[in-house]
């Protein structure tokens, strides 16, 4: 059934598929009644990230080239999982393909859509902690650089623009918001 003002298809043509994404193009009915052609990409994969944070509160990040952007990257360990994957498998082979670390702790952060107006993408972010040191498996179409760096440093590149990539912004953001929380409640 579809909600009074919703969106509506008439009709979907698959304009473009490989093994990670398919692209639609779809004749819609928009929610004010005009009628529009939408193109989406729907992923076949979940995106899963790590915020990995050390015993010296230090967070792992990874720079990496982007073929999309041509240029280098930093953002934290992420990577995409199959939707009959369990995210947490994911994220934990993710951070230990791309830092060479496991954790002992995992904590799911937190659920985003990272560009909901385009795409069905669902990210994850899980944050790891108790840390141990392990070798990276890179996958030949990464040349990743793992970087170590200090908690309240990266919360500053993801405000100053150093790192741009939606969701390791977004998780950082979180952990910055979650570390003021927990020092307000301190502070009373």
């Amino acid at each position: 059934m579809t909600e009074p003002g919703s969106w509506t298809r008439q009709t979907t043509q698959l304009v473009y598929e490989n093994p990670w994404m398919s692209v639609h193009e779809d004749e819609v009915t928009a929610p004010g009644g005009t009628q529009h052609r939408y193109g989406h990409v729907h992923f076949k994969n979940m995106a899963v990230a790590v915020l990995a944070v050390d015993e010296s509160d230090c967070v792992l990040l990874v720079s990496q080239s982007r073929y999309t952007l041509g240029i280098k990257t930093i953002e934290l360990p992420m990577g995409g999982a199959p939707l009959d994957e369990l995210p947490l498998t994911a994220a934990k082979r993710e951070l230990r393909e791309e830092t060479g670390f496991s954790a002992q702790h995992w904590t799911q952060l937190m659920r985003v859509h990272p560009s909901n107006s385009i795409t069905d993408e669902v990210g994850l972010v899980f944050l790891a902690t108790g840390l141990t040191r392990g070798d990276s498996a890179l996958e030949a179409t990464e040349d990743i650089e793992l970087m170590r760096v200090p908690v309240d440093t990266a919360i500053g590149m993801a405000t100053d623009g150093s790192i741009t990539d939606a969701i390791s912004v977004l998780a950082l953001l979180r952990l910055a918001l979650m570390r003021a929380a927990t020092s307000d409640k301190r502070a009373r």
